[in-house]
């Protein structure tokens, strides 16, 4: 998975689509990823002697190919590619060629 958590991304389709948020948290195995403001869902609390009832927003998880790397210097979504630099693995926005970490 090519996305790590605190990445900005941008969705590119969905209910959600041309939505920008940063991702909260990854699921590599499922393939799945979790973006602040992206997909809310609403969830009932039931009441119980210590809270009351409540009517819950939380994000939900989304595939992971449902996303672009956000690229700043471009302005707008890029795949994320890899490359040697100085020895080291690196990723980078194959739009702009700019190095990500």
């Amino acid at each position: 998975m090519r996305i790590k958590k605190g990445d900005t991304v941008v969705v590119i389709t969905g209910k959600d689509k041309g939505k920008k948020g940063q991702v909260i948290k990854t699921y590599p195995k499922a393939g799945r990823i979790i973006v602040e403001g992206v997909n809310v869902q609403t969830k009932h609390q039931k009441q119980t002697r210590k809270e009351r009832s409540d009517i819950k927003h939380q994000e939900g998880a989304i595939d992971v190919s449902n996303v672009l790397y956000f690229d700043s210097g471009a302005g707008k979504g890029s795949k994320i590619g890899y490359k040697i630099d100085g020895g080291r693995k690196v990723r980078f926005a194959k739009k702009s060629g700019s190095i990500i970490d």
